[in-house]
């Protein structure tokens, strides 16, 4: 099984890893309880220092499954509701659309949300906490659009679920998701860390020194080790940070509830659940997205950024799954959802 793993994994993955292409990737491929790591290409390549499982890379949109997990868990332990408005717990929304979004339609992209910040062309600037709430209460929807009646993919509305989560447990974001689920996984790698003033990651010189380097598509550098970005100017809305090895135990969790916490391990299994048919293909669950390919269910989640791509994808009736990150924006993590994944799923 280790050998056609291995196969696989370089007939797919390591041809866009090769010193033609710029940076590297760290994998991580589970199967059935065992992890194989598939570490190609370069950290850094000033420094020749290679890519490994304990190679720190920005997870980009990744972020967003952990904090559908903390809604999951909430609902789980009664602390709060996906049908709760959010205005319930963020006072300054007033807006007439604003005030009717749920916690659930945030967490499934389903709230019609579509800020400047969710969508080219891309704003010069950043905007700052009263701006973000100015933004939502003058948001006003398209013909037939409402709340939960549609999909639409918003960056801002998973911003807005963060202070929603601040506000309700009135502690910052970093560290709910630190002690709600990393903590208890066992995840000693993965952290919310803030932004300094030049857009880098807060974090001290060990973890540093494993922080990869960005890259565009086209090899150029971008931004320092431990680059953060946001459009958004105020705590907690960086990226989070992980390593092949931790969000294989990730996987492990999702896929087998390997943790000690049973309300964790439903919280992991509830959020994968379809909740939004989008088509025929695609279907919505709290932040993991849903396509079923020649009768293999996935289970999936991308990230993306101008210097930095991430994907996890499940397949769990079989208890396979598939980490990618890469420090290279626009990386073709497409490659797993629809070539790795069936193909582990054929062994």
């Amino acid at each position: 099984m280790e050998v056609k793993v291995r196969s696989i994994v370089a007939a797919d993955i390591a041809p866009v890893a090769t010193e033609n292409y710029p940076g590297g990737v760290a994998s991580a491929v589970y199967i059935g309880g065992h992890v194989q790591f598939f570490n190609y290409g370069l950290a850094d390549q000033a420094q020749q220092r290679a890519v490994t499982q304990e190679s720190l890379f920005n997870t980009a949109s990744l972020r967003k499954v952990f904090e559908a997990t903390l809604v999951a868990l909430g609902t789980l332990r009664g602390e709060l509701s996906l049908d709760d408005p959010v205005s319930k717990y963020v006072g300054e929304l007033h807006g007439d659309y604003i005030r009717a979004v749920t916690i659930g339609e945030l967490a499934t992209h389903t709230s019609g949300l579509l800020l400047a910040t969710d969508h080219p062309p891309w704003p010069n600037e950043s905007y700052t906490l009263a701006q973000f709430f100015d933004m939502l209460n003058a948001w006003t929807p398209g013909a037939g659009e409402a709340p939960g009646k549609q999909r639409v993919y918003s960056h801002a509305g998973y911003v807005l679920l963060q202070l929603v989560l601040e506000r309700r447990y009135g502690r910052p974001i970093g560290e709910l998701i630190r002690d709600r689920i990393l903590t208890p996984l066992r995840m000693t790698s993965t952290f919310v860390p803030e932004r300094g003033r030049d857009n880098r990651a807060i974090m001290g010189p060990e973890l540093m020194q494993n922080v990869v380097q960005g890259y565009s598509d086209q090899g150029m550098v971008i931004g320092p080790p431990g680059n953060q970005q946001s459009y958004f100017d105020f705590p907690g809305t960086g990226q989070m940070f992980s390593t092949g090895r931790d969000l294989a135990i990730f996987l492990a969790a999702c896929l087998d509830g390997n943790t000690g916490d049973p309300q964790l391990r439903e919280a992991l299994q509830m959020t994968q659940r379809e909740i939004f048919r989008v088509n025929e293909e695609f279907g919505q669950a709290m932040a993991w997205e849903n396509v079923e390919l020649d009768g293999i269910g996935i289970v999936d989640k991308p990230g993306g950024l101008n210097n930095a791509s991430a994907y996890i994808g499940l397949v769990p009736a079989q208890r396979i799954g598939v980490v990618l990150l890469a420090n290279r924006g626009e990386f073709p993590h497409e490659i797993v959802r629809y070539r790795v994944l069936p193909a582990l799923a054929r062994l």
